[in-house]
């Protein structure tokens, strides 16, 4: 085994991890699943570690994001190592990139620019900076740059935003419910006359106002749905606690019980909230 000496020191910080991640990748004394992996085969944990940040976050479980963070961050690690075994580009090289970019982007901060700004003017010249970076990527088009990756309502949101940059955009809140109802009638319409891939396009249409909707009421419509998600689940899991106190599980049950007691859950929700 090659001489190691910062993979067993703990106070070696980061280059502690990078060793052992270079060490996990070494073809003679590696690991043969790490050794085996590439940057398409690695992206699926990266999505998925970031969402297990988020997700600690959503429930303020402040120890377990510690750990969440450092998963997500070996990812970054594992593709920066690959990477530079492609002759690509270093670790040092992505922290070098950030750091830069990160200074271009607060002049305010780290340059000659007044910081006396409000946040939305701040925001504004963010977004001219970002403009121009991508302009010198030769991303010329309003919409270039936006992932294709990314889940495909947080995606719709980032395009709708790009778009309104330049004027593509409903006036007010009001017309986006507009919309919203003539899609939601003309979805009901794909249902009852047409086949089931022209009722999947108008479902999609209706999901990507949903998306614009969000941004004109100023929320991200990825977040709310995870919100949602998590009430669903919570009051779910109430449900069941309940059937378990009669005895019963929820396939021993029907609908109309468990929307009583779907009903009595939230009447919970609702006392506990008042009480605090």
């Amino acid at each position: 085994m090659q001489d190691t000496p910062l993979i067993h020191d703990e106070t070696a910080g980061i280059e502690r991890l990078l060793e052992i991640m270079s060490h996990l990748r070494n073809p003679a004394s590696g690991c043969p699943w790490d050794i085996e992996q590439d940057f398409a085969s690695i992206a699926p944990y990266t999505i998925e570690e970031a969402y297990e940040v988020a997700d600690a976050i959503e429930r303020e479980a402040w120890d377990e994001l510690k750990g969440e963070l450092g998963d997500l961050l070996f990812q970054s690690v594992f593709h920066a190592q690959m990477a530079s075994e492609a002759g690509y580009f270093t670790f040092q090289d992505v922290v070098c990139t950030m750091s830069n970019k990160m200074v271009s982007r607060h002049p305010h901060v780290f340059g000659d620019e007044t910081r006396e700004k409000s946040s939305e003017q701040q925001t504004q010249d963010w977004e001219k900076i970002k403009a121009a970076e991508r302009a010198g990527q030769s991303q010329t088009g309003t919409l270039d740059g936006v992932a294709v990756g990314l889940p495909a309502l947080l995606r719709a949101y980032k395009l709708q935003k790009r778009a309104a940059r330049v004027g593509f955009d409903w006036d007010s809140t009001v017309d986006v419910l507009d919309k919203l109802t003539e899609e939601a009638h003309e979805l009901v319409d794909a249902k009852n006359n047409l086949t089931q891939d022209q009722v999947e396009e108008e479902y999609g249409d209706l999901m990507f106002v949903m998306a614009n909707l969000g941004r004109h009421l100023d929320l991200d419509p990825e977040a709310a749905l995870r919100r949602a998600n998590s009430k669903f689940i919570r009051r779910f899991e109430g449900v069941e606690a309940k059937l378990a106190a009669l005895g019963k599980r929820p396939e021993q049950s029907d609908l109309a019980e468990m929307d009583r007691l779907w009903d009595a859950v939230k009447a919970d929700e609702k006392l506990r909230t008042s009480e605090t």
